[in-house]
């Protein structure tokens, strides 16, 4: 199994770029994490928010690995805690699958990929700007994989 990061927007502050880049590292081969960064629609374009996100969904779509488990990250999806989310990896891991992870850019996710999601997570109650959500969501994740692998990273 391998999870992907598909977050819309390829400039990050270069502290958020070195802190994804250890995290993602720090995976085991058996368990890979990657981010794809897909490029943002123009936002002076002057077209309506919905097109800006239809365009930026069509990116999306072709950074998801084929036949991918599509978690969205979402303000209204699913809270979970350190061992809830380790318990869904597991989950994931033994569905077989390869997992993609999505984070919308300024003005969130298209509702169709919403709707064809078969999660939705939330990282905070808090609104988060881009850069610190993907290092937060890597960060989770790799937390996540050290609860279920028994590796001393987390601590209760």
């Amino acid at each position: 199994m391998k999870l992907v990061i598909v977050a819309v927007g390829q400039r990050l502050p270069a502290w958020a770029e070195a802190a994804c880049d250890d995290y993602l590292k720090r995976f085991p081969p058996d368990l890979r994490c990657e981010l794809k960064a897909v490029k943002t629609e123009p936002r002076t374009s002057g077209k309506p928010v919905e097109a800006l996100m239809a365009a930026e969904r069509v990116r999306i779509e072709a950074a998801v690995p084929k036949g991918a488990r599509l978690v969205v990250l979402d303000e209204h999806g699913a809270r979970a805690t350190t061992q809830q989310l380790a318990a869904r990896l597991e989950a994931w891991r033994h569905d077989g699958r390869d997992v993609a992870l999505l984070i919308g850019g300024p003005d969130g996710l298209a509702p169709e990929l919403k709707r064809a999601a078969d999660e939705s997570l939330r990282l905070s109650d808090l609104t988060l700007p881009h850069a610190f959500a993907r290092v937060l969501l890597s960060e989770a994740l790799y937390r996540a994989w050290s609860v279920m692998a028994g590796h001393p990273y987390h601590r209760e």
